[in-house]
């Protein structure tokens, strides 16, 4: 059986001490750069623009050397950047009667099957139809430890990824189901269709993830400003032209499988951004990528709990026509 390890060193030049404040020392090559361009790019993985960090340093949540910087600053070797995020400000989540697909659900926690094309928590451009205005709607309490927009969310998957997602219902689930997820005890198992005929039978994608220069909305392999990021795979099935593959995420970040599907050379059917290969969907509705097992040991009893969700129908239909040619 073949098995293929693919490798890319990561080294990150910021740290996080988990509370919104970051710090780092410039280093060579670094030399001369403007405070609020370097700060920007620093940061890049958290979504931060480089007016956002103009108006940081005017607000003095930005220290040089312990001391107010300008933006038109000149850094110098070893200067020592600390930087404190404010807390953005709140928006407010409503509750929806939006039907749930829930698989599991207790006092703790509530695992439900999320339909490809519904959106995890409320953002710009998604205001509503989330999966958090259906739960507000659902449960009667939620975890409130990631705030009004996001409560009880511990982890996410893409709005056109199908799936399985856990909800934690109180703090205490959340705290827990966290933790677990921060020391890659949660199983996560996807199912995705990719172009290409996969030769290996098995293997790993050990390659950070970052954002692109040049499209701050999309994600790619790259050392610079990047996270730690590993993927695993196998061969399900193959066929002509395209491989069922079945995934499994040590580490969960953003756009992570299509990333590193796309770095290898087998880009996922119906990826509109990573895909490629646009005109070729199989018939499906979107991307053929579906988070088909689950997980976790249950935060009160401790007893380790797994759950299956079959793969959407319009996938199912595409393995069918592949599966007859």
């Amino acid at each position: 059986m073949e098995t293929e390890n693919i490798r890319k060193s990561n080294n990150p030049s910021e740290s996080e001490d988990n509370d919104g404040r970051f710090e780092w020392i410039v280093g060579e090559g670094q030399k001369g750069e403007r405070a609020d361009k370097h700060i920007a790019e620093a940061l890049a993985g958290q979504s931060v623009s480089r007016s956002q960090v103009q108006e940081w340093i005017r607000i003095g949540a930005v220290n040089v050397n312990g001391k107010p910087v300008k933006s038109n600053a000149k850094l110098a070797i070893g200067d020592r950047i600390e930087v404190e995020m404010p807390e953005p400000e709140p928006l407010e989540a409503y509750p929806e009667n939006i039907p749930l697909d829930v698989v599991f659900e207790d006092k703790d926690v509530i695992v439900i099957n999320k339909p490809r094309g519904m959106v995890v928590h409320p953002a710009a451009g998604h205001p509503s139809g989330t999966v958090v205005n259906a739960l507000l709607h659902h449960c009667k309490d939620l975890s409130g430890i990631n705030g009004v927009m996001r409560p009880g969310i511990v982890h996410r998957i893409d709005k056109d990824t199908s799936g399985l997602l856990m909800v934690a219902k109180n703090d205490l689930a959340h705290a827990s189901l966290a933790e677990q997820l921060k020391e890659h005890t949660v199983t996560r198992k996807y199912a995705a269709i990719v172009f290409g005929v996969m030769q290996h039978d098995k293997g790993t994608v050990d390659a950070p993830i970052g954002r692109a220069n040049h499209d701050r909305k999309l994600y790619v392999v790259t050392e610079k400003n990047s996270k730690h990021a590993v993927t695993h795979f196998a061969v399900t099935e193959r066929f002509d032209e395209y491989t069922l593959l079945e995934l499994k995420l040590e580490t969960g970040r953003t756009h992570q499988i299509r990333v590193h599907m796309k770095y290898i050379g087998f880009p996922l059917v119906g990826d509109p951004v990573y895909g490629g290969k646009s005109g070729r969907t199989l018939g499906m509705g979107g991307q053929a990528l579906h988070a088909g097992v689950l997980g976790f040991v249950h935060p009160r009893s401790g007893e380790y709990m797994e759950f299956a969700a079959p793969i959407p129908e319009d996938m199912e239909h595409a393995l069918g026509v592949l599966r007859t040619r």
